[in-house]
């Protein structure tokens, strides 16, 4: 008889620190001491809390491990395991600090900071259920919504609920799900259902965390849309570098078919509905609906103009319907509690829940999922935990290369598409980097517009050629070779871009330029007037220098400088050569007395 259930985190972030090696260490120490009967470990997918990973949670008690290693597996048996008593260092909970000391175990996550002010929709089973047991799905309520479609709803139904919902597509655009649905039901002709899972943005991570965590949930609602829209066929695009989404959605599709739930005759009703997947080979412009269409036929991902869309005119030149993963996962949900249940979260514009892949310059790094309409602030001083070291939060970026910055002015507003919009940025698929006083906004919005001249296609000019051009601006401003003028033609080039590319990723690629010049104007001016960088980021405008007052003449400054830039005798103070310094910091990082500084 099973009496505990020990749950470790299988997702990519856990999963790098070592969680598989903690699951075989903890199956070796239970059957040392014969509870292998006793205890079940059960693999799951991504919790959430990404920066205290390995995660393990034991239930009953509900008690969260955190930063477990190999090396603790045998107290966690003999004390808690055995004996009943709780392993306080390793407890997470809302207390803990810097240095980690353990306080009061809080045996309900939804107490905890990180966790009390989320509401988890499409991330439900993630870090709940074995993505790999569809028998786990099943015993949460899986595919009893593709059951109440096939046997109680009409087509008309499913598209009725979704439109009611006000699900918008979670991909970026934020286009209304039950639109596009509605679109493709009124087209004639063999059609199909696609699943974006090619996550390109920098620092995002949310379809990867759904498809290793849930898998059955896209396949689930990819079937709904295929009934609704009157398809047989879907295909689900995922990027070749996500291995264990990849693997976990090949075993749930196998699955799935032999329980009779993908494939002829699904439950007995007449329909019929599979799927197979595509592996891409991490295009960025394959993101793009169109591109990634033309990339699932065995061509070259680029983008095709529009009109005609998708629903009337796309894979193989039938009528499809595309959806990221994330906008999927709301699905079975919504037929299942009803639209109004989905539509009574969020804001009037912008229905339900959105999932954020919280990274940068943030103490809890991680995965969350709140109701749109939550403000900037709590998602970062509350949720995220704030900015590490003391340091001051300077500004996010939503949408990645496609979005742009929300600075410290604006840290109260709220989460929405049409907010975002408002001050320059845009939801995107939900990656939102966390900057700090550190941060230099103009070599951010070059890090952004090297990844995008680097990603793009090049079939059309605006955005081949523009981008380039627009680097080079920003290549002379950090360098110190920046004139006034620059910024007129980086707003001049960025317009023509936005209205003259081919696809949105061109029209959104100027976005962090704009944003960063918009409420960060200063900086530039700063990089161009002055020769300064204020964040002390742009190498070519720094200068390494030596405080006589303060340099005790240890050395160890001159011993770990790699270019032998800094000179000078035992005891006496030292100078650095502006000529040989490589500007690295090597010598900050090592000197005990404060003595160098940069300017």
């Amino acid at each position: 008889m099973v009496r505990s259930h020990v749950l470790i985190c299988g997702g990519t972030g856990c999963t790098s620190s070592g969680s598989t090696a903690l699951r075989e260490a903890l199956a070796k120490e239970l059957a040392a001491n014969d509870l292998s009967e006793e205890i079940k470990i059960v693999q799951t997918g991504c919790f959430g809390l990404c920066a205290l990973g390995p995660i393990m949670i034991v239930y009953p008690e509900g008690t969260f491990y955190s930063r477990v290693t190999e090396e603790d597996i045998p107290e966690i048996v003999s004390e808690h395991l055995l004996k009943g008593r709780i392993v306080d260092r390793l407890v997470y909970n809302k207390n803990d600090d810097a240095e980690g000391e353990a306080h009061a175990l809080h045996t309900s996550l939804s107490d905890t900071d990180f966790y009390k002010k989320q509401k988890r929709v499409a991330l439900r089973n993630c870090g709940v259920i074995n993505p790999e047991k569809i028998d786990e799905y099943i015993a949460m309520d899986g595919y009893f919504a593709l059951a109440k479609v096939l046997t109680e709803m009409s087509r008309e139904d499913v598209v009725q609920t979704l439109l009611d919902s006000g699900l918008r597509g979670r991909g970026g655009a934020g286009f209304p799900t039950g639109l596009k649905w509605k679109f493709a039901m009124g087209s004639e002709g063999k059609k199909y259902v696609c699943c974006n899972a090619d996550e390109g943005d920098p620092g995002a991570f949310m379809d990867r965390s759904v498809l290793e965590g849930d898998p059955h949930a896209v396949l689930e609602a990819m079937a709904i849309a295929g009934y609704a829209i009157g398809a047989d066929q879907g295909y689900i695009y995922v990027r070749a570098e996500y291995p264990i989404a990849v693997n976990r959605l090949e075993i749930a599709l196998q699955q799935a078919r032999e329980y009779g739930l993908l494939g002829n005759n699904i439950l007995d009703t007449g329909f019929n509905f599979d799927i197979q997947l595509r592996l891409g080979a991490g295009a960025f412009v394959c993101g793009e609906e169109t591109a990634l269409m033309t990339s699932i036929e065995g061509k070259r991902g680029e983008p095709r103009p529009r009109p005609p869309f998708p629903a009337v005119k796309g894979l193989f030149e039938r009528p499809t319907i595309l959806n990221n993963v994330e906008t999927y996962a709301n699905i079975p949900q919504i037929i299942l509690n009803g639209p109004e249940w989905f539509a009574s979260m969020g804001t009037e514009k912008s229905k339900g829940t959105k999932v954020f892949a919280l990274g940068g310059k943030i103490t809890n790094t991680g995965l969350v999922e709140v109701p749109m309409g939550t403000t900037l602030r709590e998602i970062v001083e509350e949720i995220g935990g704030g900015i590490p070291g003391g340091k001051k939060f300077k500004a996010a970026q939503t949408g990645g290369p496609s979005g742009g910055c929300i600075p410290a002015s604006l840290i109260d507003t709220p989460i929405d598409y049409d907010n975002l919009l408002e001050i320059g940025s845009m939801m995107g698929s939900g990656g939102l980097i966390v900057m700090d006083e550190d941060t230099c906004m103009v070599d951010l919005a070059k890090f952004f517009l090297e990844f995008t001249v680097d990603e793009s296609c090049g079939k059309c000019a605006p955005c081949r050629i523009g981008t380039v051009r627009m680097l080079e601006i920003l290549n002379r401003i950090t360098e110190g070779n920046g004139e006034m003028e620059d910024l007129d033609k980086l707003e001049e080039l960025a317009n023509y871009i936005k209205s003259a590319s081919l696809c949105g990723l061109g029209q959104t690629a100027p976005n962090p330029v704009l944003s960063t010049l918009r409420y960060f104007r200063d900086e530039y001016e700063a990089h161009i007037k002055e020769k300064r960088c204020p964040a002390g980021v742009c190498k070519k405008l720094l200068s390494y220098n030596i405080d006589p007052d303060k340099c005790k003449g240890c050395t160890l400054c001159a011993r770990v400088c790699p270019a032998d830039a800094i000179s000078g005798t035992v005891k006496n103070p030292h100078v650095i050569d502006p000529e040989k310094c490589l500007k690295c910091g090597a010598c900050i990082e090592k000197c005990k007395f404060g003595a160098i500084y940069k300017k």
